[in-house]
């Protein structure tokens, strides 16, 4: 990706590729302050290190690259320049011919409160973003995501679906972190939910190439909250029993605008349990953020289940002042 994107000529963190251990360890003296030490391949969201700590990235390094982490996925990093200011994740559909954005979000990906904690592949989200506005979506759109597509057209890739950029809003604009073939998680627990056209419709003219136009949003603000398992990232515990659902698998006492999706759930005869590291995502949607803040976190607080672990300031930031 980062190849590609020196070819666009798409702004982004100085970097390096790496398989060996020792390369990989000799590129962090020649960067200052944060790094951020990249799985190159799957690692179902839990690849990424942020630190400032030399010790623990080069640690980070040598247990991706031996197969301990990841196994054959991740034999090979890319280390990065940290960069600071806001993240944003814009997905944008993609029909072979044109490109339209969706509406921006902005997820949450350390474990704890305040930012704290190891990363993880994301502990909620919210849409709208306050910073984010149309102009600076057409901002990303005209340094970012127009020039890879027309570099991908330029190596003969036809790409046609969601194109998800997460990128970093720094002093000097937007900067891409990263580039997936897919609708992010949990971005898109907030995105869609505002989705005013029919998804079915919309995704058809994806792949035949006759989108028309860009796509419509409620205005409605939507936040997700994510319960995680005991242990999550590094080793999530399965099989504690969650309560408070219905065997719909939805809040068992039903609050409006509140959707639950499962991601790491097993149902059996008495219900539904723990079977993976992210459990359950928890959406809310309102009129403001801070209304639909409030219902996701009421609806969080009916569901419980054993080493529960959840974030308690997602959108915190995003609220109007009162």
């Amino acid at each position: 990706m980062k190849e590609v994107l020196a070819a666009a000529g798409v702004p982004s963190a100085r970097f390096g590729v790496f398989d060996d251990a020792h390369s990989a360890i000799r590129f962090l003296d020649e960067l200052p302050g944060t790094v951020v030490v990249k799985t190159d391949g799957l690692a179902a969201g839990k690849g990424v290190l942020v630190t400032d700590d030399r010790d623990e990235a080069a640690a980070d390094i040598r247990h991706k690259l031996s197969g301990e982490a990841f196994g054959d996925a991740g034999r090979r990093v890319v280390i990065e320049e940290g960069l600071a200011g806001e993240e944003c994740s814009l997905h944008v559909l993609v029909d072979g011919v044109s490109a339209e954005p969706m509406a921006p979000a902005r997820d949450y990906k350390r474990l704890l409160d305040g930012d704290a904690g190891p990363n993880t592949g994301g502990m909620g989200a919210v849409s709208p973003v306050a910073s984010v506005d149309d102009a600076l979506v057409g901002t990303v759109m005209d340094r970012a995501v127009l020039p890879t597509l027309a570099e991908l057209r330029r190596r003969g890739i036809d790409y046609r679906g969601v194109l998800y950029a997460g990128v970093m809003i720094t002093g000097e604009g937007p900067s891409v972190l990263e580039f997936n073939v897919r609708l992010g998680d949990p971005e898109a627990e907030v995105v869609l939910p505002r989705l005013a056209d029919d998804p079915f419709d919309l995704f058809v003219a994806v792949a035949s190439g006759t989108m028309s136009g860009p796509p419509r949003f409620s205005p409605d603000a939507a936040v997700t909250v994510v319960l995680a398992a005991q242990g999550y990232p590094r080793s999530p515990a399965l099989g504690a029993r969650i309560r408070g659902l219905g065997l719909h698998g939805q809040l068992e006492d039903h609050l409006d605008g509140v959707f639950v999706f499962h991601a790491g759930t097993r149902r059996d005869e008495d219900g539904f349990v723990v079977a993976g590291g992210r459990v359950l995502s928890v959406t809310a949607l309102g009129p403001t953020v801070g209304i639909a803040r409030a219902r996701a976190y009421e609806a969080v607080s009916t569901i419980s289940f054993d080493g529960l672990q959840v974030r308690h300031d997602i959108a915190a930031g995003e609220m109007a002042p009162a």
